[in-house]
């Protein structure tokens, strides 16, 4: 008999080698809250689904988030997952409730090592908004952006968020680049700031898939400026596979975090799981290894040693650990 090689297994073998799956990004505190009402919502546009949740922020007990995050949590120990970050919302919709569930989740479950980061879907710009900001950036390991919350104001956002992070020696992960569209170039505005910040090595882009969309000298330009910022990022692929048909016309690229390109600047990438069962995601079942497989997929990379590198120490550098 034929004897088979099991790249699968070869690959998973070599995490557990590796110290098992590490997860740099999630929202667990609003996973598997899709309801029949709710899945109505899944085609509504990104930016507006981040004012959709106000109900569910508001709505949602400590007791709701906490099993939420339960939830999630034991479905990455299963994995052999024992490393995660992920956002929590703190704003003036659900206050310190999302706080308290971490607490009580990190709490319960020892064999899972949590790196939190707080999230403000309203910004960081107005007095309601920056107080809340501030108490979930006192609280959270990592402290979290949204730059689109801020929309025409990104400059201004990231002084905020930057200084925050320096004076409390924290490191930086914010969204950036999300909508895979050539006039987005969010990643140049952060790679810019970080250097006038003097935050090297401690800032991390989530998602960056516009990135593919502007044509390869640019790209190129980016990658030398991500590199001289040390700009670190993550990919979750199984979340942007859905992106929306557009007629502009781009390079012809998957919506994924370029890694094939990045690789070849030594540009550090980690793997997320983002939403979970949500009006973001209703399928997404925190599958670490279907991210995994898309990531290669998606950037034809087929570097297996480095493909546990993404899934382990590369994450754990990203995470701060």
């Amino acid at each position: 008999m034929l004897d088979f090689w099991d790249i699968k297994q070869e690959i998973l073998t070599k995490i557990k080698k590796n110290g098992g799956w590490v997860n740099c990004h999630g929202h667990m505190d609003r996973a598997y809250s899709l309801t029949p009402e709710r899945l109505k919502l899944m085609n509504k546009l990104r930016e507006e689904k981040w004012q959709l949740n106000k109900e569910l922020r508001k709505s949602s007990t400590v007791t709701d988030i906490y099993e939420r995050m339960a939830k999630a949590t034991e479905t990455l120990l299963e994995q052999g997952c024992n490393v995660t970050g992920t956002f929590i919302d703190v704003d003036y919709d659900v206050k310190d409730k999302a706080i308290k569930a971490a607490e009580k989740v990190r709490s319960q479950y020892k064999e899972m090592k949590f790196v939190f980061l707080n999230q403000s879907s309203y910004g960081i710009l107005t007095e309601e908004s920056r107080k809340w900001f501030e108490y979930g950036a006192d609280f959270v390991d990592i402290i979290g952006g949204l730059l689109k919350a801020d929309q025409g104001h990104e400059k201004e956002h990231l002084d905020i968020l930057l200084q925050a992070a320096k004076t409390r020696s924290k490191m930086v992960h914010i969204h950036v680049d999300e909508n895979n569209i050539m006039k987005e170039k969010e990643t140049e505005i952060l790679a810019n700031k970080v250097i006038e910040h003097e935050m090297i090595g401690k800032v991390v882009g989530i998602h960056g898939i516009s990135i593919n969309a502007h044509p390869k000298e640019y790209r190129e330009s980016l990658y030398k400026l991500i590199k001289q910022s040390q700009l670190m990022f993550i990919a979750c692929p199984m979340s942007w596979i859905n992106a929306r048909r557009s007629e502009e016309l781009t390079p012809t690229h998957n919506p994924v975090t370029p890694l094939d390109e990045m690789y070849l600047h030594g540009i550090t990438v980690g793997l997320g799981i983002d939403n979970i069962g949500d009006i973001f995601m209703a399928f997404n079942d925190a599958n670490l290894w279907n991210d995994l497989r898309l990531l290669m997929e998606c950037n034809r990379f087929y570097e297996v040693d480095e493909l546990v590198k993404i899934a382990t120490s590369n994450g754990r550098k990203i995470l701060g650990i």
